[in-house]
């Protein structure tokens, strides 16, 4: 069985959905350390003005932000970020090919209010994952399962034992911390991802890969997962 075990993300680029149509399970790493500068609460789409940052809103205890997990992060609810980003979406993509399919489903993102981060993001990524094709891959969040222990690389094969994996497939920057001698212990396959995907149009050149999963959608549509592969 191939899994993938990867952080929740907020609208996430085309290589996290990328791996999620690879794998036969993907686990939402969500009780690990936040990352407070990473790609949990923020991506990047494109404007006529150049990319910009939509970022969600948390609760910032300062340095104990970075000390808690990503599943225990609350989402800010006094200010109308959901309208500012549903508004600077619709205005960047309004006259997308594909906007008037999809735009639906992601204004109805922004009508849902939960208290936590993960439960956003990682709701809104499996209906994005099912929308653009992809079916057969089933999802779990870490938190779920029990008895997981050990920190780095032993941490992930807890979680790869528990769930019966065979196979893992990885992001290519892990091999810088990675240890892979362990995988081959556990019997199991360490694959790591090329994130060469072809160019596609997009509304404002140059070209830019790294935008949110709703750049590619709205630009290429029902043809969306053709572009995954050179």
């Amino acid at each position: 069985m191939k899994v993938v075990i990867l952080q929740p993300s907020y609208i996430p680029w085309r290589g996290y959905f990328d791996q999620i149509l690879r794998s036969d399970l993907f686990v939402f790493y969500d009780d690990v350390q936040y990352d407070k500068r990473g790609w949990r609460n923020r991506n990047r789409i494109k404007t006529a003005s150049g990319p910009i940052w939509l970022s969600i809103p948390v609760y910032n205890r300062g340095a104990q932000t970075e000390h808690i997990p990503i599943n225990q992060i609350k989402i800010v609810w006094d200010r109308p970020w959901t309208m500012e980003h549903w508004n600077s979406i619709r205005l960047a993509y309004g006259k997308a090919p594909y906007f008037s399919k999809y735009a639906g489903m992601v204004e109805d993102f922004y009508s849902r209010k939960p208290d936590m981060l993960a439960d956003f993001t990682i709701e809104t990524t499996i209906q994005l994952a099912r929308t653009i094709g992809i079916d057969q891959t089933r999802f779990l969040r870490s938190s779920e399962i029990a008895g997981v222990e050990g920190t780095k690389t032993d941490r992930l094969l807890s979680i790869l034992k528990k769930v019966g994996a065979t196979h893992y497939i990885s992001g290519p920057s892990a091999r810088d911390y990675i240890e892979a001698e362990k995988f081959s212990e556990a019997g199991i396959t360490l694959e790591y991802m090329q994130y060469d995907y072809p160019e596609y149009s997009q509304m404002y050149p140059p070209y830019d890969p790294q935008v949110s999963i709703l750049d590619t959608l709205f630009m290429m549509g029902p043809e969306i997962l053709n572009t995954f592969h050179r």
